[in-house]
């Protein structure tokens, strides 16, 4: 599926589902992510992982990728989006968790963001899912800027945790000492 719109500054965006082809592409730009982010030493992933899991024979998540260009120009990358369905016991259905949306410097302020962000809503609501939902740093100032422009609310009375490495094994190894 591909989804089209018309940028800011007069450049065409474009969106198309990922492809096992842009798995080296995407993990890159994660790695550019990463740096963004302040971490990339939290990097532990591989681009061949990750054809994996958005290509492999039981698929964990989907990409996007949006590309810019034209008439006059040829249609370059430009940006991605990774995501994955979720579950709301509140609302018995499905959701969408966006996981990652990046665009390089070079192209922000275009309307790639806003028209990956947009293909995903589309997708999220042919689907019939009811939410969809993501994760920002709270000093990602234009992140969170947009987020409000667009009329996302953030939820911030939810906090988000996380077990991994070695607190994830500990925990796991009470529920196997409990078994026996």
């Amino acid at each position: 599926m591909s989804g089209y719109c018309r940028a800011a500054l007069s450049v065409e965006v474009r969106i198309r589902d990922a492809r096992r082809e842009d798995a080296g592409l995407i993990f890159g730009w994660i790695a550019e992510l990463a740096e963004y982010e302040r971490a990339p030493d939290k990097v532990r992933g591989t681009s061949e992982l990750l054809e994996e899991a958005l290509f492999g024979s039981q698929p964990s998540a989907e990409g996007l990728i949006a590309e810019t260009g034209g008439r006059e120009m040829p249609w370059q990358p430009a940006g991605f989006a990774v995501f994955y369905r979720t579950f709301s016991t509140w609302e018995c259905r499905p959701g969408m968790w966006l996981e990652d949306l990046y665009v390089p410097r070079a192209g922000r302020r275009a309307g790639v963001g806003g028209a990956l962000l947009a293909r995903l809503a589309e997708i999220t609501v042919a689907r019939g899912y009811t939410r969809l939902e993501w994760a920002a740093l709270d000093w990602n100032t234009p992140a969170l800027d947009f987020y409000i422009k667009i009329g996302a609310v953030q939820l911030v009375e939810w906090k988000l945790h996380r077990l991994d490495g070695e607190a994830l094994a500990a925990v796991a190894a009470r529920a196997n000492s409990r078994a026996q």
